[in-house]
């Protein structure tokens, strides 16, 4: 079973097993605009929670998506890396970011279910 969390900075990870899908929230999405180039970060790469894992780039600004949890990278989504508009298209399916190994599964209390994200994005 997938359980979808979400940050205060606006990131998504669905949770399956021991591993997060990460991506940036439709709200994000919508705050930065039309998005024309994103990077991501290199497979294998240890990440510390809040750390800047990869980058978005839109029309009015660049900005920083960070790391939900402690962890390492497994998987970059090169469709992504190739069509950045994705983003705007489709941010909390299709345009995930990257995918990370849950170090430690305490760090997901922090993180807010989808009625407390609406809440706090309202």
């Amino acid at each position: 079973m997938t359980t979808t969390l979400y940050t205060s900075d606006h990131e998504w990870l669905a949770i399956d097993g021991d591993v997060a899908t990460v991506g940036i929230t439709d709200y994000a999405q919508q705050q930065l605009g039309d998005v024309v180039f994103v990077e991501l970060p290199k497979i294998g790469r240890a990440l510390k929670k809040a750390e800047a894992a990869a980058v978005v780039e839109s029309v009015k600004a660049a900005s920083d998506v960070y790391a939900p949890v402690t962890g390492e990278v497994l998987e970059t989504n090169a469709e992504l890396a190739s069509e950045p508009a994705l983003v705007n298209s489709d941010a909390q399916g299709k345009a995930w970011f990257f995918k990370i190994k849950i170090a430690d599964r305490s760090e997901l209390g922090g993180l807010m279910d989808e009625a407390a994200y609406k809440a706090h994005t309202a």
